[in-house]
């Protein structure tokens, strides 16, 4: 999984996290397929965006754009809605370029593995078929990938030809082409032709972005291995990178502005809130400096300032038989390990059994996704990418379930002036 847009679970409501689930899962399935197993590993975050911005331009009651897919070991071998149709298949085309465009430039930095002749070799076989795949399928919807593959020749030629002091927006160009031309066919796909220059615009900046974050993310390790990077090139240092990505999300939110949705809520959030966080991620930020510190307002999981102490404890839930709210009797066992009293605690499963039942929770990656029942204790716990994933970011936005599912994240945000984010609030 690659790419700049990584919203935290613990950010969206839960109707929120079933569509974007519903498109991470479509995208893995189109790739699956039109281009078979190898391209899933295509499967990326921003390529998703595509697939997010069609349905958001279609009618809501067309159920033509979700379908229910069969059991998955990424969701637990459970069942859900995915997104289908054209989107899907676009943005499965899209990111298939972008991944081979990905493996291609490994390939010429020599990064890694592919330093190695017969891996580099392998790559280059897998970019040739992943190009042409990603053409044909494309073709179906009417987008021609041949914006993104000439983006990619000529984004060699212009780091060649460019000379120390140059723009460093001179290098970002064939990027903000393709993602440009990728975001405004959304339009027509959706049948809303009068959004076509204003996701144009809003996909140029995009692209802008997601070039310029890679890069600064990048700049250190391409330093130390020597390989080519576009700031250190350029001369540009960190602060005006900042300003130019700072600026690109504000014009994104600008551009989102003239956008006619169905549904911006999604939208809204990945394009106008998850871009900047991704800035204040590379970059770093005063905000997430003082939630690291523990300074300014703490803020509860609806935006609301929490307990008086920071480790106070939330108030314990009463036995069977005992008021709410009431002292908990000291004979009565408490914290992780314990069961309430009257339930019969689940019998432990030996080691040979346990390492069993360890070995197919791990296969099938319910231990990484999803609450399971521990394979030795037989306890319930949440997944590994439950308890970590959401590292610093659970601050005041985490009040999205608020109204309209993103207009209490816009507080003191100058994009949510109005709110039009569709919402009554």
């Amino acid at each position: 999984m690659f790419g700049i847009i990584r919203p935290c679970r613990h950010r969206l409501s839960e109707r929120l996290q079933t569509s974007w689930m519903a498109h991470l899962c479509g995208l893995c399935l189109a790739l699956r397929d039109d281009h078979g197993q190898l391209a899933r590993t295509a499967t990326n975050y921003d390529g998703l965006i595509i697939s997010v911005l069609v349905e958001a331009q279609a009618a809501q009651e067309d159920s033509s754009w979700r379908r229910t897919a069969g059991p998955c070991p990424l969701r637990g071998m459970r069942t859900a809605s995915v997104a289908r149709g054209e989107g899907a298949r676009l943005a499965a085309a899209v990111s298939l370029a972008l991944a081979s465009v990905k493996i291609r430039d490994h390939v010429e930095d020599r990064d890694g593995v592919f330093a190695r002749r017969p891996v580099a070799a392998g790559a280059r076989a897998v970019t040739r078929r992943w190009d042409r795949q990603s053409a044909g399928s494309a073709s179906t919807v009417g987008f021609d990938t041949a914006v993104l593959l000439d983006a990619a020749s000529r984004q060699g030629e212009l780091e060649r030809s460019l000379r120390p002091g140059g723009s460093v927006l001179l290098v970002t160009e064939p990027t903000e082409t393709a993602t440009s031309a990728a975001f405004a066919h959304t339009a027509a796909i959706a049948g809303r032709p009068g959004n076509a220059a204003p996701l144009a615009e809003a996909g140029r900046l995009f692209g802008r972005l997601a070039h310029l974050l890679d890069a600064a993310e990048d700049q250190t390790a391409d330093a130390a291995s020597g390989a080519w990077n576009p700031l250190t090139a350029t001369g540009t240092d960190r602060a005006e990178a900042e300003r130019l990505c700072r600026d690109a999300v504000h014009g994104i939110r600008l551009a989102l502005r003239e956008v006619e949705l169905n549904d911006r809520a999604l939208v809204h959030l990945l394009l106008a809130h998850e871009t900047e966080r991704a800035v204040d991620r590379v970059f770093g930020s005063a905000h997430a400096a003082s939630c690291r510190t523990g300074g300014g307002t703490e803020h509860g999981p609806a935006g609301g300032a929490t307990a008086e102490h920071p480790h106070q404890a939330p108030p314990h839930q009463a036995p069977p038989g005992q008021e709410p709210g009431g002292p908990v009797p000291p004979w009565v066992p408490q914290g992780p390990g314990f069961t309430p009293p009257g339930s019969k605690p689940p019998r432990p499963r030996n080691l040979l059994a346990g390492c069993a039942v360890w070995a197919l929770m791990a296969c099938t990656c319910q231990l990484l996704c999803c609450e399971h029942e521990d394979p030795f204790s037989r306890e319930r716990r949440k997944g590994f990418c439950e308890r970590h994933d959401c590292c610093e970011c659970c601050d005041a936005c985490s009040g999205c379930d608020g109204c309209g599912d993103c207009c209490s994240c816009c507080d003191g945000c100058d994009c949510c002036d109005g709110c039009d984010c569709g919402c009554d609030c």
